[in-house]
């Protein structure tokens, strides 16, 4: 079992930026995967970006060159730095890790973990 903790969301207005970190404990060997993904009202959830334990990343093209995805191996902290949001960032996010696992993705369906989310609002 894995436990996800995210933190780090809030309130910004548009051009501002967000740092989330997301905390694993519990199962936490390689390789793995881990993701960002978001889910607005009324939306499905899409991904965000992703990476593995060989640090390759993956972007969804609406965040590449705003959003930097990190991973802290020593601590099992995700980041996620998000520059110039948009109000179309609105959402909440949710951090998802998979393990045994090899190559960033950003289908749901394949990820096990879960986090609770963190709510990200920005304002025109």
């Amino acid at each position: 079992q894995v436990q996800l903790a995210e933190s780090g969301g809030g309130s910004v207005q548009a051009g501002g930026s967000l740092r989330l970190s997301c905390v694993a404990s519990g199962h936490t060997y390689r390789p793995y995967c881990m993701a960002w993904f978001r889910q607005a009202p009324g939306k499905e959830r899409e991904g965000v970006a992703s990476t593995d334990s060989y640090d390759r990343t993956l972007y969804a093209d609406s965040v590449k060159g705003r959003f930097t995805i990190s991973l802290d191996n020593a601590k099992y902290t995700l980041n996620l730095q998000m520059n110039n949001l948009k109000p179309e960032d609105t959402a909440m996010y949710y951090c998802a890790t998979e393990r045994p696992c090899v190559g960033p993705r950003l289908n749901a369906s394949q990820y096990s973990y879960w986090g609770q989310g963190t709510q990200v609002t920005v304002s025109s």
